[in-house]
């Protein structure tokens, strides 16, 4: 990373400003512009967030929107309605009241006399999303967006539901919020009232686990806030980014297809994370290409940016299995539209222990797998962050659990790009079942490197909005959409597509235990092949990374991070045991020392669905001269035949007072899952 103190404008921060909105509640926001800006009005920059400007994302934002300002931006920092200094509760993501607002704020922006009236709106996860739901309103004064690891799909592509299946980290990301929701505004800008605010949202905060629990199929719930229901609603111009490694790079090829403004997408090697912070890497000049973007649309110079392909893509080459990697080697290439017409689909049919060759005639036999419940315990999490242990290791050992077929050895290089399929014959003994589909690489030594996987609830495998039990013992064709990667399968390597009727802890499991038939012959896996290309070479993407200097802070206590599987092989119980010490920090500039720490531990026995379980422990502090508060959370979510069951309980303090406690605990009957 290249640290870049001088830039073209000198750079003013305004650490507290309060945006007022029509209902009298205030927004509160960082700002960095040029110090002229109101003699030479500038375009105005939006990231919109509940994660707590001052305390929660200011190492991001310091290295991030500095440097954009100083290129002649005002780059504005908001806390959302209920989150950091804002006024309220926040009781759910991507509410109409938060996209409501964030029109207010553009308009507030655009009267600002530093502004120039020209608006981008740029955001990762959270921010990408509300980018996308904010520019489904076409408000006048937004002129373009930048999108990163979001998505246009809520049920079916985000973090809650993963083909219909329950994904666990529908419990996790529930419960990275819960105890954040807590948080209280900071007295020293919020002034008078923090601590009434601070019960308010103690009060009427939930755990956002029990809504998402609620609405177990595609429903308006979950349309709400999908922007893939109308895409001609996005009428400015918009960059998807993300990663092969983070869990939302399918929307971005959906995003170029379907989309009717000008477009780009680029997808790289990264996790969850901003790509000028991109791991695995190689990390990227992000923050230049997004001048290039901004300069384009929002100051009308052509900066050369259209002229790139409309996708950007790197091709990973082979890597041995590992839980995290610094680097993963590959190269950049482009498609001048997606779809692309230049990607083949090349279809293999399923053989007893092998893909057959496309166009080969395979018999068809019945193979059946009845996988054992911690088959995924070496799948990683269903989005990595780049920390060290969350990618999948190798899966040797979930292959023992399932169906396997694997290709001949290559005799050339096989590039993919896009989304693998897996098009199967299937019967089940009960009514209710899941199919994992996992793509790998199979090295000449034996390792397995997951390359990408799919799963279907084979209940949705019509709809999600209207899913129906399966008869057991009736022949179905099921597709299994595998999420998109740009990968390359060296000479001597073997492809392998692996079924398994569990995913555990991916995917929560069936209530029953199912026996699947799949047929071979007539079941086949599907590749999007793609012919590497001279102009690959010409494809332009911006090095070295750059960013502005870190934020001032002092380390008191390091981070650290332990992730441990534990077997008790009396007991046949598997746990998955997840700790996450934040450390402690303080943030120089505002006096503020924070600290943090998660324990997460995910229970199965195999053979017993009802044996699974996953629960949490968080503690948070807040702290400054005469100020102290923290928030101890415990949150748990288990199963049985017919029911979900949740418990979350918080207790606060300030100082060593016990200031509120709650305990809930609720149960929600099985939709399907």
């Amino acid at each position: 990373m290249e640290i870049v103190h001088r830039y073209p404008r000198v750079v003013r921060a305004l650490e507290h400003v309060w945006i007022p909105l029509a209902d009298g509640t205030r927004l509160a926001a960082r700002i960095w512009l040029p110090e002229d800006a109101e003699a030479k009005p500038v375009p105005a920059i939006l990231e919109y967030l509940p994660y707590r400007r001052r305390d929660g994302t200011r190492a991001r934002d310091d290295d991030t929107h500095p440097y954009i300002a100083g290129h002649g931006y005002a780059c504005v920092r908001v806390d959302m309605r209920g989150s950091g200094d804002a006024d309220g509760v926040l009781h759910d993501e991507y509410l109409l009241q938060e996209q409501l607002d964030g029109l207010e704020v553009l308009r507030w922006l655009a009267a600002q006399p530093w502004c120039d009236g020209n608006l981008g709106i740029i955001g990762i996860s959270w921010g990408g999303f509300n980018g996308l739901q904010i520019a489904a309103h076409a408000p006048p004064e937004l002129k373009a967006i930048v999108t990163i690891c979001s998505t246009d799909d809520r049920y079916a592509d985000d973090i809650h539901y993963m083909g219909g299946c329950l994904l666990s980290d529908n419990f996790a990301w529930a419960n990275v919020m819960f105890p954040r929701n807590f948080k209280p505004p900071d007295p020293a800008t919020y002034g008078e009232g923090w601590r009434e605010a601070w019960l308010e949202r103690l009060e009427h905060g939930r755990f956002w686990l029990e809504p998402w629990l609620e609405h177990q199929r595609r429903d308006a719930y979950w349309q709400h806030g999908s922007v893939c229901e109308d895409d001609a609603s996005i009428r400015c111009p918009v960059f998807a980014v993300g990663g092969w490694a983070d869990g939302y790079s399918n929307a971005i090829p959906r995003l170029l297809e379907r989309l009717d403004v000008p477009r780009l997408g680029l997808i790289g090697p990264w996790a969850h994370r901003y790509p000028h912070h991109g791991v695995p890497g190689p990390a990227i000049g992000f923050l230049q290409e997004t001048l290039r973007w901004w300069d384009h649309w929002l100051k009308g110079v052509d900066t050369g940016i259209m002229d790139e392909p409309q996708l950007r893509a790197w091709i990973q080459d082979s890597a041995p299995p590992a839980t995290s990697y610094a680097e993963r080697p590959g190269r950049w290439v482009g498609e001048p539209a997606w779809s692309s017409a230049a990607i083949e689909t090349h279809v293999y049919p399923l053989a007893v222990g092998r893909l057959a060759a496309p166009g080969e005639s395979v018999p068809s036999t019945t193979l059946r797998v009845r996988s054992p419940l911690g088959v995924g315990l070496e799948a990683g999490d269903w989005c990595s962050y780049g920390n060290p242990g969350d990618l999948p290791g190798d899966q040797r050992r979930a292959d023992g659990g399932s169906l396997v077929f694997d290709s001949a050895p290559l005799d050339a290089p096989l590039d993919i790009l896009g989304a693998p399929v897996a098009e199967l014959e299937v019967r089940s003994d009960r009514p209710l079942a899941l199919l994992a589909a996992r793509l790998s690489d199979v090295r000449p030594d034996g390792q397995v490197t997951r390359v990408t996987y799919g799963l279907l609830n084979l209940s949705h495998r019509d709809s999600h909005a209207r899913p129906e039990a399966l008869v057991p013992g009736r022949t179905y064709r099921v597709r299994i959409q595998l999420n998109d990667v740009g990968q390359r399968f060296p000479v001597g390597h073997r492809v392998r597509l692996a079924l398994s009727t569990d995913y555990w802890p991916i995917a929560w499991p069936s209530p029953e235990p199912a026996t699947l038939e799949v047929t071979s012959g007539v079941s086949t896996l599907q590749l999007p092949v793609r012919t590497p290309r001279a102009e690959d070479a010409d494809v332009h993407v911006p090095m070295p990374a750059q960013a502005a200097p870190p934020a001032p802070r002092t380390v008191l206590a390091p981070a650290g991070r332990q992730r441990r599987v534990h077997v008790d092989q009396i007991g046949g119980e598997t746990a998955l045991e997840l700790e996450v010490d934040g450390g402690t920090v303080r943030w120089d500039a505002i006096d503020v020392t924070v600290s943090s720490h998660n324990r997460t531990r995910y229970v199965c026995r195999d053979e017993d669905p009802h044996s699974a379980r996953v629960e949490a422990w968080d503690h948070v502090r807040l702290q400054r001269d005469g100020w102290d508060v923290r928030i101890r959370t415990h949150t748990s979510l288990s199963a049985d035949a017919s029911h979900f069951h949740t418990r979350s309980e918080v207790e606060a303090f300030e100082g060593e007072e016990r200031v509120f406690e709650r305990s809930t605990e609720r149960s929600f009957e099985r939709d399907h899952v």
